[in-house]
């Protein structure tokens, strides 16, 4: 089981860890579970072109989503996460095929070409973005912080020991997934829930974007939408 406190993303000890202002408390069966009970599933969305379809296909594309937000009964949150692109390893690989080739001219073409993209991504930010949604599920959908949101706050934070009870959540939170998978898909979106080793990816990457570039967690390079 992975978690925040996995030593592949805590690879330094300090006295006044950023973890601790976190309201997550561990990550386990491709669950987000917070400091309160609550459980987060993460989707990561594919994005479509919409500015491509037909005046016919914008406006069904329109008219299914908001069949979909008029079908939710929880909140839902929709993440947007855009980086710059690093474009180091796609270098490597074109200057590896540059000094394969045999012929000189493909050399010096493939060289031109190292050399435009290299000038292209100097002056231009091309951001690479990713496109999430987040379900929640508490055991207690009750924002009342009264006497009674008090009685049931320990019974709130008893998912995090209990088995039986975690594994009754976890099934409502995903039924609560595949009704967003079941009606997205209708608008051409493709998606696919965050397994462990991705949902802690990308929290760290969430809250380290000035290493993001430099640190890989996990061996996740391709995530396979469905």
């Amino acid at each position: 089981m992975e978690t925040l406190n996995s030593p592949k993303i805590t690879k330094q000890t300090t006295t006044n860890p950023s973890q601790q202002f976190l309201d997550v408390a561990e990550i386990k069966e491709d669950v987000i579970v917070l400091k309160s009970g609550a459980l987060r599933a993460v989707l990561a969305v594919s994005a479509i072109n919409f500015d491509l379809k037909s005046s016919d296909e914008q406006e069904a594309i329109i008219n299914q989503y908001q069949n979909f937000l008029n079908s939710l009964d929880f909140p839902i949150q929709i993440l947007i996460s855009s980086r710059r692109m690093n474009i180091d390893k796609y270098i490597e690989y074109v200057e590896k095929k540059e000094k394969e080739q045999d012929s000189e001219l493909l050399r010096l073409q493939i060289y031109e070409y190292k050399n435009f993209i290299r000038q292209l991504v100097s002056v231009s930010n091309i951001m690479d973005k990713s496109f999430y949604v987040i379900v929640p599920f508490a055991p207690v959908e009750n924002q009342d912080r009264s006497f009674l949101g008090n009685l049931f706050s320990s019974a709130k934070k008893d998912i995090t020991h209990k088995r039986e009870d975690f594994e009754t959540y976890k099934n409502q939170l995903f039924q609560r997934v595949d009704h967003i998978s079941a009606s997205l898909s209708g608008i051409g979106a493709r998606m696919t829930p965050l397994k462990t080793q991705e949902l802690i990816e990308l929290m760290y990457n969430s809250y380290n974007p000035n290493i993001f570039n430099d640190t890989k967690i996990g061996n996740i390079e391709e995530l396979e939408l469905k």
